[in-house]
C-alpha cells in the first residue's frame, strides 16, 4: 500500500494552500486534506481526522493545521510516521490574541465576513508580497471557500487550544519545523523554540517568506518536505 500524507491547512484556507506540494510530491503516494471545518474545537478536529485517515500515515500542518496535528500526536502518536510543522506554535492564544479573534467573530457573524480579508492580508504574507495581486487572489479565493460559519467554528477552536509545548519533547519521530523568515503571525522565534524542544527536529527558515509560506515560496517548501518525506 502507498503511504499516506495528511496536510491540515490553516484557518479560513483550504486545499489550494498546499497545490504546489500536491502536484509535486503525489507520485507514489496518497496524499489527504483532512477536513477542518465541521468542529469547533481542536481535539475534535483532530478526532475527525483520526476517523478518517489510514492507520499509518505522516502529517503536515501549517499554522491552525499544525495546532490539529499537535493534537493528533497526543490522541494518538502511534500512528504518525513523520510531523511536519509549518509556519505555527505550541504556544495557547495570548488574551490579546483571542480578543482580537472575538472581534473577528463579530464581523463574520453581523454579515460583514468580507471585510475581514483586508484587516488580515498584510499579516499573511511577506512584506515584500504585499502588492502580490495573484497571491493576494488565491488566498481571498480561499477565505471565500471556507465562509463565514465555518470560520466562526476554526476560531472559536483556535482561541481554545492548549499549550502544547509539554507535548513536544515526547515526540521521537522525524519532524520539520519550517518557517518563513517574515512571518508576522508565528515569527521564526517561535519555530526555533519548538524545535529545540523536538529531538529528532529539523529546522527550515525559508527566505523571503511570511506566514504562507506553500504558496509564497513553493518550491523550497517542497524541497524541504520532500526531504522530510524520505528521511530514514
Amino acid at each position: 500500500m502507498a503511504d499516506t500524507l495528511v496536510l491540515i491547512p490553516g484557518l479560513a484556507c483550504t486545499a489550494r494552500l498546499f497545490e504546489p506540494q500536491m502536484s509535486a510530491l503525489a507520485g507514489s503516494r496518497n496524499i489527504v486534506v483532512a477536513d477542518h471545518t465541521q468542529d469547533d474545537s481542536i481535539p475534535a478536529i483532530a478526532a475527525r481526522l483520526l476517523k478518517d485517515a489510514p492507520e499509518r500515515f505522516s502529517l503536515a500542518g501549517l499554522s491552525m493545521g499544525g495546532y490539529v496535528a499537535m493534537e493528533v500526536m497526543r490522541q494518538a502518536p502511534e500512528r504518525v510516521q513523520r510531523l511536519a510543522l509549518l509556519d505555527t506554535t505550541a504556544r495557547p492564544d495570548t488574551p490579546e490574541a483571542s480578543q482580537d479573534r472575538e472581534r473577528l467573530i463579530a464581523l463574520a457573524q453581523s454579515g460583514r465576513y468580507g471585510d475581514i480579508f483586508a484587516r488580515a492580508w498584510p499579516r499573511l504574507v511577506h512584506p515584500d508580497r504585499q502588492s502580490d495581486r495573484e497571491l493576494q487572489s488565491v488566498i481571498f479565493k480561499m477565505m471565500q471557500e471556507t465562509g463565514a460559519e465555518a470560520y466562526v467554528r476554526q476560531q472559536r477552536a483556535i482561541m481554545g487550544r492548549v499549550d502544547s509545548r509539554p507535548l513536544l519533547p515526547s515526540i521521537e519521530i522525524p519532524t520539520l519545523i519550517l518557517v518563513g523568515d517574515g512571518d508576522l503571525i508565528t515569527p521564526p522565534d517561535v519555530a526555533r523554540e519548538m524545535a529545540e524542544m523536538i529531538e529528532w527536529a529539523s529546522l527550515v527558515v525559508i527566505p523571503e517568506s511570511g506566514h504562507s509560506s506553500t504558496l509564497e515560496r513553493p518550491e523550497r517548501v517542497t524541497q524541504a518536505m520532500h526531504l522530510w518525506l524520505e528521511e530514514g
